[in-house]
C-alpha cells in the first residue's frame, strides 16, 4: 500500500475496549491483531471509533503499519487490494 512501511501487516482481528467515565464519553482502546499474531494497543476517541465503525464492512481490507501507527482501510470502493492479500506473500502494488 502506498506510504506504508515494510512492517505493514494485514489485520486479522480488531476489538475495542471502553472504559466509562462519569460525565464524559469515557476512553476507548483498539486492539489490533495482525497476521503475524502481534497485538497492538491503540487509544482512540468515541468520535474516532464511530468513524472507523462506519467504514467497516465486507470486502474492506485493514492493514496496520506499526512504524507509523497507521491503520489503512483498503477497498472502500473497488478492489485495489486483493481480499487474500498478505504481507507474507509480498506488498501490494499501487
Amino acid at each position: 500500500m502506498t506510504g506504508a512501511s515494510s512492517a505493514t501487516r494485514r489485520v486479522t482481528h480488531l476489538n475495542a475496549n471502553w472504559t466509562p467515565a462519569s460525565g464524559g464519553d469515557g476512553s476507548f482502546e483498539l486492539l489490533v491483531v495482525t497476521e503475524d499474531e502481534r497485538r497492538h494497543s491503540v487509544p482512540t476517541t468515541a468520535a474516532g471509533l464511530t468513524a472507523l465503525a462506519s467504514v467497516l464492512r465486507d470486502g474492506v481490507v485493514l492493514l496496520w503499519d506499526p512504524d507509523g501507527q497507521v491503520l489503512s482501510i483498503g477497498n472502500l470502493f473497488g478492489e485495489w487490494i486483493p481480499a487474500d492479500w498478505s504481507s507474507r506473500s509480498g506488498p501490494a502494488s499501487g
